[in-house]
């Protein structure tokens, strides 16, 4: 028997923490920001530009300047109205320092800041603070310049203010993050910024966006600072319509929505395309990307199902016996985007990513409606075009149906059933079972003896897959190995809701061989899930095996290197006079079952590279124009980034 009293002489209130102010943050980044790697860094900087953004909801801004600095550090600028500087009542601070140090301080919790905006938490400015070595801020408003600079978190010194005759007002937040947090490195991504930018510019329509780059600029002499200025005043037509590059449209006048109900703004811009066999659609709510969706995702769906049906019989496309046209039938080519500002968002978690407002449903459905009706009214040949297309798409599901029932035949436990040459694990556990894409027999076969059969399944494929950026659903499930792949990683049928329980694997990994070809299947099969079932890659399901492309053997030694940088440093290491070897592996066969586990599919060893989606719009965007019909777009793409390429190492 333990001892009660030495339990409460070991377990008492001093053993209880209280973390204050912002020791929270510190102490747990990943609660506030979802992880101190890249993803979390660059939400520091989504965080101060959406105070910038909310101030341009709020009517008082139209202009944003963000500069990466080459300090490493951070700069956003806005000419909103400034943070206030007066005494906070409560604090005894003023507001701007108590917007920088307390959690949960801000002027989005009541009716007097702000109508609606993005940082529902109002842990934003105050986040960026604690987890920052340190954060400058100026202040223009009311003839006055105010500064104060913040390290780590704490105040160094009172706030500072002097006269401003500059006749300007706004904010400027200038913070680098802190090593001891961001442990992995402080390295902002370009392109991950510049997509999060462009998205707000598209979003709110007339505020323009500067975005400057000043890092190389400092790398010699001869550098100079890159910028880009995003500034659409079509807001989300204009995104439509760059969404749509490469495609060609059903109709030329993007159907557009702006109007407002119980306090709820709607905006919608949708387009068709004769090209796309898939629907793509991107829902905001207060600027946030809802990618798990929401209400007025539902909201919009529900309402083009009945208003399309409904013209369907009014225009005699469908007979009073038949069967309506399915959502996905009447969605097939449709781009759209969605966005609502909603005054009291409900979010599902801290993540942000679904919307879960149930007026929202009906305000959506209703407004988006209206418009709607009002369009096609007064353009018949419209309604004719999407009907069209979209009872195309029906008559081809009969296909997909007949795949349909096959597939849900197909049980987990009846391996008999599934493709001849799976050769599966024999975990019965999906979480921790992997399956291996591999091109061809040879590789398949060299997979097949090298894995350990225990969690780790093989599908080879036998040479390119279709693909299906250009295919209708008839051909797509009527081709062989896209039926292998549907039913052996059990996928359901595209347009389904994804149903995780009935995924067979969690990892699935793609390994193909390193040359042009393999880079080709690649391509394919990632087009393959992007346009069938995007959720196993929103959901980070799918992963690139990274096998190693030399083998450098000196004497009784060897070393695996895995790109042209690492056989560099491996030769390096060695002098211009020693002996070794060097083997190119050009193909996954030419390497032996007992190389490929130790090098490629070995947990403890490997390394494999997960597949995300951060910017959806642009990935549909290449997507469209690398796998689409359309040849100039194409071209004009490879001549635009053909300065990226390294020739020298081009394998043909």
């Amino acid at each position: 028997m333990t001892d009660p009293s030495r339990i409460e002489h070991a377990y008492g209130a001093e053993q209880i923490q209280v973390l204050e102010g912002l020791e929270p943050v510190r102490k747990r980044p990943g609660m506030y920001i979802g992880t101190t790697g890249p993803r979390g860094l660059h939400h520091l900087v989504y965080e101060v530009v959406d105070n910038s953004v909310d101030e341009a909801l709020a009517g008082h801004c139209d202009e944003i300047f963000v500069r990466l600095c080459d300090d490493g550090s951070v700069e956003v600028t806005d000419n909103g109205r400034g943070i206030p500087t007066d005494i906070h009542p409560r604090t005894g601070k003023s507001a701007l320092e108590t917007v920088l140090t307390v959690l949960h301080a801000g002027g989005k919790f009541g009716s007097g800041g702000y109508k609606v905006s993005g940082g529902l938490h109002g842990v934003g400015i105050s986040v960026v603070n604690a987890l920052s070595e340190w954060v400058e801020v100026t202040v223009r408003r009311q003839g006055q310049v105010h500064r104060q600079r913040f390290e780590q978190g704490t105040p160094i010194g009172l706030l500072r203010s002097e006269a401003d005759s500059s006749g300007k007002t706004g904010t400027a937040v200038r913070f680098k993050p802190d090593t001891e947090i961001f442990t992995v490195g402080i390295v902002f991504d370009y392109a991950t910024l510049s997509g999060r930018l462009r998205e707000l510019a598209y979003l709110n329509g007339g505020v323009r966006i500067v975005f400057r780059d000043e890092r190389a600029a400092a790398l010699s002499p001869e550098g100079e600072a890159h910028e880009e200025i995003y500034h659409y005043e079509g807001g989300i037509r204009e995104y439509v319509t760059y969404m749509n590059a490469g495609k060609d449209p059903l109709h030329p006048d993007i159907i557009y929505v702006n109007n407002e109900k119980d306090g709820v703004q709607v905006e919608a811009a949708l387009q068709w395309c004769v090209d796309a066999y898939s629907d793509s659609i991107l829902g905001f709510a207060n600027n946030i990307r809802t990618v798990d969706g929401g209400t007025h995702i539902e909201g919009l769906k529900t309402v083009l199902t009945r208003t399309f049906n409904t013209f369907a019989k009014k225009r005699g496309k469908r007979k009073d016996a038949d069967s309506n046209l399915a959502g996905e039938n009447i969605r097939e080519g449709l781009t759209a985007v969605l966005s609502v500002k909603v005054p009291d968002p409900e979010f599902e978690g801290q993540t942000k990513t679904k919307l879960g407002n149930t007026e929202v449903r009906g305000i959506v459905d209703t407004v988006v409606g209206e418009s709607l009706i009002e369009f096609l009214e007064f353009h018949p040949q419209v309604i004719d075009l999407i009907l069209e297309k979209a009872i195309q798409a029906f008559n081809a599901a009969e296909a997909a149906r007949r795949a349909r029932e096959l597939v849900r035949r197909k049980s987990v436990l009846e391996s008999s059933t599934l493709p001849g040459k799976l050769a599966d694990c024999s975990s019965r556990d999906p979480s921790e079972s992997e399956i291996y894409l591999v091109e061809g027999d040879s590789a398949g076969g060299s997979a097949k003896q090298g894995r350990d059969r225990r969690f780790q399944a093989i599908l080879p494929l036998r040479g390119k897959i279709l693909n299906i950026e250009k295919t209708d659903d008839a051909k797509i499930y009527k081709n062989t190995e896209i039926q292998a792949l549907i039913t052996g990683l059990g996928l359901g049928i595209k347009g389904e809701e994804f149903n995780e329980s009935a995924l067979r694997y969690h990892r699935i990994v793609i390994m193909t061989d390193a040359d042009v070809d393999g880079a080709h299947i690649r391509t394919l099969l990632l087009t393959f899930f992007y346009r069938y079932q995007k959720t196993l890659l929103e959901g980070g399901y799918i992963y690139i095996a990274c096998p190693p492309l030399y083998k450098v053997e000196r004497g009784k030694n060897h070393t695996y290197c895995y790109n042209e940088q690492d056989l560099k440093t491996t030769l390096d290491g060695f002098g211009g006079k020693a002996n070794y070897t060097i083997q190119r592996f050009k193909g996954l066969g030419e390497m032996m079952p007992k190389q490929l586990w130790e090098t490629t599919m070995d947990p403890t060893t490997r390394t494999m590279k997960r597949v995300e989606i951060e910017d959806a719009a642009e990935a549909d965007r290449i997507f469209t124009i690398l796998m689409g019909d359309k040849v100039a777009p194409r071209r004009e793409f490879i001549e635009a980034h053909s300065a990226e390429l390294d020739f020298a190492q081009l394998d043909i």
